[in-house]
């Protein structure tokens, strides 16, 4: 047997030997590599207590550590690290690096004290391992229109291209050695969401990444599909020292907390829980809405952010949810318009006709933006803007009257994540019969509100923000 070994920067082949040495052998000359990659001349970091600091490598990342527009960072592990910071009395520096492989050098070399980026928990890396974030499986993606790929054998002669050091690389590796002709391409500095966009658009062949990841991509192209599921699942964790057993435990510990008291389950539904709500077709179908009609009203939606303050394609995924971008919309119930308005709402808002496109809009976004400051101060954002979209389906009544159940059942009604279980309470006669406003369908508040996170973020990924125009200066007046 010959195994080959490779890293960023080396690949070395082994002679041929036993495998269980072979194994030992790799895994030793791995912690080897990863060690000298590192500057020979730079010191090790402090202790994080003595320098009063947790220093975490990391890299860009649609899920785990993203830059916002506004020039922010957030991510799903961005915001549990700077929660493990208050607990462990630290303030929290995030260093990101070009890929997973750098970000693990920077802690095997000393450079950071822990490494998390979107990271399969592989056990042969010299370090150690916190309790897993989440479950993670690994899937082999391509296009709809592509070679049909029943079993593993029809991989070969097929490129799969996949993030170097990352455990979807090695199952691939693992299917070489039974399949040599496949091939492996390692792109240079390409995260998931620049692979599965490159084999969109027809550059590539196919890509190994996770279920996540994709779930992600399909709702920007549709046109992507599982080809193959990879075996096994595997933990996304975070990557310490193997030298430094108290911080160890210290981030475990952090982690069972945060698990018990819901923390966890309520980041994960903030950034990624509710992506799989959509099926392909209402993606297909929101995509082509975006290119033939959202044109005719980009401009009113900007003009309803210019008044309310709310994101202009917050508004947008609300209407679209509400009418399809349609300015004739009616249902059964007497709503009608682009932001399916009631009578007395309209009335209230001085919308005298529901059916012109632009006053829906202005006075679909006054509502929103109204149902937001009735929230109590306490209700922050994000969770502020999804409840009161789900008030915009109930009404105000409603929601109130939810919260109520909720802090009876002894749940937060202040998080979304609570009351998405509490709502479809509100249609069962022993809760609704508690309700001034009588029972409601919480249920499809729920899914509207869900479905608009979703468009919003596809907007969001492919629309600009809105920049509103400068104002021209009068004649004569200095620069």
């Amino acid at each position: 047997m010959r195994i080959s070994f490779t890293t960023d920067r080396f690949t070395l082949p082994l002679p041929s030997m036993p495998s269980m040495l072979a194994k030992w052998l790799s895994t030793a000359l791995l912690g080897l590599l990863l060690t000298a990659c590192g500057p020979a001349d730079t010191p090790r970091i402090a202790d994080y207590r003595s320098l009063g600091e947790l220093r975490v490598a990391t890299r860009h990342d649609a899920i785990s550590y993203r830059i916002d527009e506004d020039g922010r960072a957030s991510g799903f592990e961005h915001d549990l690290l700077l929660a493990l910071g208050e607990t462990l009395g630290v303030t929290v520096t995030f260093v990101p690096y070009p890929d997973a492989t750098r970000a693990l050098d920077a802690v095997v070399n000393g450079q950071a004290h822990m490494a998390a980026a979107s990271l399969g928990k592989n056990e042969r890396l010299p370090l150690t391992w916190s309790k897993p974030l989440r479950e993670v499986e690994y899937v082999i993606v391509g296009r709809s229109d592509g070679r049909m790929t029943n079993t593993e054998k029809d991989l070969a002669g097929r490129t799969v291209s996949v993030r170097r050091g990352t455990l979807a690389a090695e199952k691939i590796m693992e299917i070489r050695k039974r399949l040599p002709g496949v091939n492996v391409h390692f792109p240079i500095r390409a995260g998931e969401e620049k692979l599965l966009a490159d084999l969109a658009g027809g550059t590539l062949d196919l890509v190994a990444t996770d279920r996540l990841h994709y779930a992600f991509a399909a709702r920007l192209h549709p046109e992507l599909e599982i080809v193959h599921e990879l075996p096994g699942r595997s933990g996304i964790a975070w990557a310490l020292p193997a030298d430094q057993p108290a911080l160890a435990d210290g981030v475990d510990a952090f982690i069972d907390g945060i698990g018990a008291n819901g923390r966890l389950a309520r980041l994960a539904d903030r950034y990624f829980d509710y992506v799989r709500r959509l099926d392909d077709a209402d993606i297909a179908t929101f995509l082509a809405r975006i290119r033939e009609r959202l044109p005719r009203y980009r401009d009113f939606f900007q003009e309803a952010e210019a008044r309310t303050g709310v994101d202009w394609r917050y508004i947008a995924a609300v209407a679209y949810q509400e009418s399809h971008w349609d300015p004739q919309a009616t249902s059964f119930t007497g709503v009608r318009g682009m932001m399916m308005l009631t009578g007395d709402t309209a009335d209230r808002l001085g919308v005298d006709n529901r059916l012109d496109p632009r006053q829906s809009i202005l006075g679909g976004a006054r509502y929103l933006e109204m149902l937001k400051e009735q929230l109590p101060d306490e209700i922050s954002e994000p969770d502020r803007t999804w409840m009161a979209t789900a008030a915009y389906n109930l009404g105000m009544g409603h929601m109130n009257g939810a919260r109520a159940i909720a802090r009876r059942l002894g749940k937060d009604d202040r998080a979304w994540w609570e009351m998405k279980s509490v709502l479809p309470l509100l249609s069962r006669p022993d809760y609704a019969q508690r309700l001034k406003s009588g029972p409601a369908r919480g249920g499809e508040a729920v899914v509207m509100t869900e479905n608009v996170r979703n468009y919003h973020d596809i907007l969001v990924r492919l629309e600009p923000p809105y920049e509103p125009a400068l104002p021209r200066l009068r004649l004569g007046q200095a620069d």
